[in-house]
């Protein structure tokens, strides 16, 4: 009964959600096809002209509008900054973050599904992209953050009793896609066998099933829910279930709970159901629904919110310069082809050529008398249908807020005439590009909450830096590069980070415009070119140029470096002074080392002395041995000769 009951609440909130819509979407669709696909003409309008076979032009004034506010949007990129804010956050930490949230924006292509968003909300009032998590690689258990777009945005159901200008207060959400039968059979075959030609499909709710379709939704549910957090002796705030996992580890680190509270959290569920059941279901690690949405222009009207697109009060002016360049296209086309006059008798020769000299080209055409036949000039084109169709352009800017100095066409007025024109052009555009960047700083937050559930072991991960330079840093584990005096951690499961969004040019752009200005300023300044030299050599996008840029700034004096004289003259003495003192001591070990050498000679040489010493007196008495040997046995025996008995 619980199973049911939940599918019951589930539809009871889908409709809920498409009823508050209803009218947002509607409209929405209304000027989508009428400024995108040129869908302008009232059917049945253009179905009599083109009975009665009278002009109907579509001269679409609607995208250069909105691709002026696109590509805006494109050229200024926001960049989401963290900050850290409590005791556990620092600032290193906080740049590796950025460096992570700039390396997900790009190899999950960020740029396409903010584009398609803030394209989708000015073309029809609001446009949608998300935060998932997926596997980093195929071979993979680790998981990486990514951003996808919505191309559909149609395709997504916001919670009806949302007030925030982002979906930070969303406590529901449907994202949906309409399949049919078989594609529904072949892509969810687990699914239960729905009987699509029963008497109880027919009965069901048609929000989610058709004869053709059936409707599979993702349902985001969020509810508030209480944890418990733990203040630690190293003054680390953490889940209770997070230190009761891990309870041994801090007992042997020394680290201990002080103090306890009960807190207040979302827990956020993502379904993936039909009508009639609940196909998957799981927890996702953040605290936001992923779903961010980029709205238009908000009118709130009682409780009503009301989300227009840039062209919804221009479809007035866009009708009526189509319905006047096409009077005066008719007019101009059923207009009389300007008459030969002649005196009577002057068309008897050639009578045929002359009968059609206003529909075929003759080389030569006779004529009778002596006064030639002379066409009348041709009256013009209707002067008031133009103006009118003048009138209707301007209106149609005038509406939007945007002219034609601000959209890059020649304009008379003076330089300065013309940036005040292009101001108020990007005054009265700018909400749409400011809530591309409320939706990019939200986007920002869904990613620093997952980032401490998403990469919790200790790993290697690829940042890139301001100028999209990249390099891999060490994460959640202690390291020590040559140099450090310590080891270092950059530990991202822990401690408090704010998000900003900072909007303006890309980092490449912004150095090409710096060098440029700095070359305007030296011509003007030709004294400041041996000052800044470094500066725009440093800001020059071709090779060689940073190389430049450091030698160029080893010629600049100190106090240009921004250095005291009399410090640098002091460090270069003792820079001189510690030269000389590591050539000293240089010539002394090589002193030293030859007085070794000098003693070891010595040494070998007294060696060799007594060698020659030892071995002479062993020869010596060798000699003096055997010399005595030799003199006590001779006598012996001459003792036993006979003659010395004798």
């Amino acid at each position: 009964m619980e199973y049911e009951d939940k599918l019951a609440d589930i539809r009871e909130h889908f409709k809920l959600c498409e009823e508050a819509e209803a009218q947002n979407r509607q409209q929405a669709m209304d000027d989508l096809e009428f400024g995108r696909m040129g869908k302008q003409w009232p059917e049945e309008v253009k179905k009599q002209r083109e009975r009665d076979r009278r002009p109907c032009l579509t001269i679409n004034q609607m995208p250069k509008f909105i691709r002026q506010i696109v590509n805006d949007a494109r050229l200024n990129k926001p960049a989401i900054k963290c900050y850290p804010v409590d005791s556990n956050a620092d600032v290193e930490t906080a740049k590796i973050l950025n460096g992570l949230i700039k390396q997900i924006e790009t190899s999950s292509n960020a740029e396409s599904a903010y584009s398609t968003a803030i394209d989708n909300a000015v073309s029809n009032g609001f446009g949608y992209f998300r935060v998932d998590v997926d596997f980093a690689r195929d071979d993979a258990f680790e998981r990486d953050i990514k951003i996808d777009r919505i191309m559909n945005p149609f395709s997504v159901y916001r919670d009806p009793r949302s007030t925030a200008v982002d979906s930070s207060d969303w406590n529901m959400c449907f994202v949906t896609e309409l399949l049919t039968h078989d594609e529904f059979e072949t892509s969810y075959p687990d699914a239960e066998k729905t009987d699509f030609e029963s008497q109880t499909f027919e009965q069901r709710d048609n929000l989610w099933y058709t004869s053709n379709t059936v409707r599979v939704a993702e349902y985001w549910s969020r509810e508030e829910v209480d944890k418990e957090i733990i203040m630690m002796s190293d003054g680390q705030i953490l889940d209770a279930d997070i230190f009761e996992s891990q309870r041994d580890m801090f007992e042997v680190a020394g680290i201990m709970p002080m103090q306890s509270r009960t807190a207040k959290s979302h827990r956020v569920k993502q379904c993936v159901v039909t009508g009639s059941e609940i196909l998957s279901e799981i927890e996702w690690a953040g605290k936001y629904i992923p779903i961010v949405p980029v709205y238009g222009d908000e009118v709130v009207v009682g409780e009503n919110r009301n989300f227009h697109s840039l062209i919804h009060f221009a479809k007035d002016s866009q009708l009526a310069y189509n319905f006047w360049r096409s009077a005066a296209a008719e007019l101009v086309a059923l207009s009389p082809k300007a008459p030969w006059i002649a005196p009577i008798g002057a068309f008897n020769t050639d009578q045929a050529k002359w009968a059609t000299a206003n529909t075929e080209n003759h080389a030569f055409i006779e004529y009778d008398g002596g006064q030639p036949p002379i066409r009348q000039p041709f009256a013009g084109v209707p002067a008031g249908a133009i103006q009118e169709a003048a009138s209707a352009n301007n209106d149609m800017k005038d509406v939007i807020g945007m002219f034609d100095g601000g959209m890059g066409q020649p304009n008379q007025a003076s330089g300065k005439a013309l940036i005040a024109r292009q101001r108020d052009g990007d005054i009265s555009t700018y909400h749409f590009i400011d809530n591309l960047s409320r939706a990019i700083r939200h986007a920002g937050r869904i990613i620093v909450d997952l980032i401490p559930s998403v990469y919790t072991e200790a790993r290697i991960i690829r940042v890139l830096g301001e100028d999209n330079e990249a390099k891999t840093v060490q994460v959640n584990q202690q390291f020590q590069n040559e140099g450090d005096d310590a080891p270092r951690m950059y530990d991202l499961t822990t401690g408090k980070y704010d998000v900003v969004v900072k909007a303006g040019p890309s980092h490449s752009t912004q150095r090409q415009e710096a060098a440029e200005q700095m070359m305007l300023m030296i011509q003007q300044f030709p004294q400041a070119a041996p000052v800044i030299g470094d500066l725009i050599a440093k800001n020059l996008d071709w090779p060689g140029a940073e190389e430049i840029a450091e030698r160029l700034q080893k010629m600049l004096p100190p106090e240009i470096r921004g250095r005291n004289p009399e410090v640098e003259q002091v460090k270069q003495q003792l820079q001189e002074a510690a030269g000389i003192i590591r050539e000293l001591q240089a010539d002394r070990s090589i002193m030293q080392e030859k007085n070794q050498i000098d003693a070891n000679k010595v040494a070998l040489e007294a060696e060799k002395v007594v060698a020659q010493k030892y071995k002479a007196e062993t020869d010596r008495m060798s000699a003096l041995v055997k010399a005595e040997t030799a003199n006590s046995t001779v006598p012996q025996m001459e003792a036993f000769q006979p003659n010395n008995l004798l």
